[in-house]
C-alpha cells in the first residue's frame, strides 16, 4: 500500500508514475479528496485491518487537496475509486467524464461548518463582499458555499485554498470566513481559534452528500474489482462502528490530535456515516436528487438526473476483519 501526498501540479504525473506495472491487475487505486477527512481513516482502517487483502488486491491511497483534484485525477486515469459529491459526477457527464455513484458514503454534510476566527464579530449575514476559503472550485466546500450565497441572500468570493490551506488562512487574516470539514473544525473549535457561525449539518436538509464513485468504463471492465473495493470500504466503516477506541487512537495518530477531538470526530461524523452504501435503496435517488437541487440552487449548471449519475449494480458486503 502506498500514500501519497501531492501538490496539485504534480499530482496526476506522480500518480501515474507510482501506480506502476507491478501488480496492476489486482491494486484498486483510492482518491481521497484531502488527508484530514473521514474518507482518509475509512481507507486507512481498510488497509490496516487488511481488508483489502481479504478480498483478493491491494490498495493504494492518493491524497489530494480537494474533492475537484480529486475527481480531477479519476478522470485522468490516476484513480479507480474516488469519494466525492454527486454534484462533480453530474457536472463530469456534461462534460464527458462518464462516472457514477456506486455507493453512498454520507446522507448530510456531518462536521461541516462555516467558521469564523474566535475574536470576529462578522456572522453569515456579514460576509456579504468578504472572502471565504473553500477547498476548491466544485468541490463538496464549494457546493456549501454557493448554497450559502443563495440561502442567506448575501455574496462574497470564494477563495480555493486547498484543503491543507482552510485553517491557516483563517487564522491569518488571509480570509474573513472559511468552509472547514471535520475533524479540523472540531479542533480549531475546541482550541478557541474559531468559532462557528453556521452548522451545515443541521442547516442544510438531508441530502446524499458524498459517495464511492468510479468512471463507468472501470465498473464495465472490472466489476468485481469495485465490488471488492466496496466491500472492503464497508467493512471498515463496520470495523469503526463496532471499535471506538482503536478508531479514535487512529484518527488521533493520522491527523496529529488530541484523542479528546478524535472522539468528537467519531461520534459526531464516523457514527453517522452510512453503514449499507446500497444505491438501490428506497430514499438514496431522492437524497441524490436533492444534492443536485441544492447545487443548482447554488448556482452550479449542467445538472443532470439523478438516475443518471448513480449505478446500482453494486451492494457492499462489508469485509469481515
Amino acid at each position: 500500500m502506498k500514500i501519497n501526498r501531492r501538490h496539485a501540479l504534480l499530482s496526476l504525473v506522480a500518480a501515474a508514475i507510482l501506480a506502476g506495472p507491478a501488480n496492476a491487475a489486482d491494486t484498486i487505486r483510492v482518491g481521497l479528496p484531502t488527508k484530514t477527512y473521514w474518507p482518509t481513516t475509512i481507507a486507512e482502517t481498510a488497509v490496516r485491518q487488511k481488508l483489502f487483502e481479504k478480498e483478493g488486491i491491494q490498495a493504494e491511497l492518493t491524497i489530494y487537496r480537494s474533492g475537484a483534484e480529486t475527481f480531477e485525477g479519476m478522470a485522468a486515469g490516476a484513480a479507480d475509486i474516488i469519494l466525492d459529491p454527486p454534484s462533480l459526477v453530474s457536472a463530469g457527464r456534461k462534460k464527458g467524464v462518464m462516472s457514477r455513484i456506486v455507493a453512498n458514503a454520507a446522507m448530510g454534510n456531518f462536521g461541516w461548518q462555516l467558521m469564523v476566527p474566535t475574536k470576529s464579530t462578522l456572522d453569515v449575514k456579514d460576509l456579504n463582499g468578504k472572502k471565504v476559503a473553500i477547498t476548491a472550485a466544485g468541490s463538496g466546500s464549494d457546493l456549501l458555499a454557493l448554497w450559502t450565497i443563495q440561502d442567506k441572500k448575501i455574496d462574497f468570493t470564494r477563495v480555493p485554498v486547498g484543503g491543507g490551506g482552510l485553517v491557516p488562512n483563517l487564522l491569518a487574516g488571509n480570509v474573513e470566513a472559511a468552509v472547514v470539514y471535520s475533524p479540523l473544525s472540531f479542533q480549531i473549535s475546541k482550541s478557541g481559534e474559531a468559532k462557528t457561525i453556521l452548522d451545515y449539518s443541521t442547516a442544510v436538509p438531508p441530502n446524499l452528500a458524498a459517495g464511492w464513485i468510479v468512471l463507468d468504463k472501470f465498473a464495465d471492465a472490472k466489476p468485481q474489482m469495485v465490488q471488492k473495493a466496496v466491500n472492503a470500504l464497508y467493512g471498515a466503516v463496520a470495523f469503526m462502528r463496532a471499535n471506538r477506541d482503536v478508531t479514535v487512537k487512529l484518527i488521533a495518530e493520522l491527523y496529529e490530535m488530541p484523542p479528546e477531538i478524535a472522539g468528537l470526530e467519531y461520534d459526531n461524523t464516523i457514527m453517522k456515516l452510512e453503514t449499507s452504501g446500497d444505491m438501490g435503496a428506497a430514499n438514496v435517488s431522492a437524497a441524490v436528487q436533492l444534492s443536485l437541487d441544492l447545487a443548482k440552487l447554488g448556482g452550479l449548471k449542467d445538472i443532470v438526473p439523478a438516475e443518471d449519475v448513480i449505478s446500482t449494480k453494486f451492494k457492499p458486503v462489508p469485509t469481515k476483519p
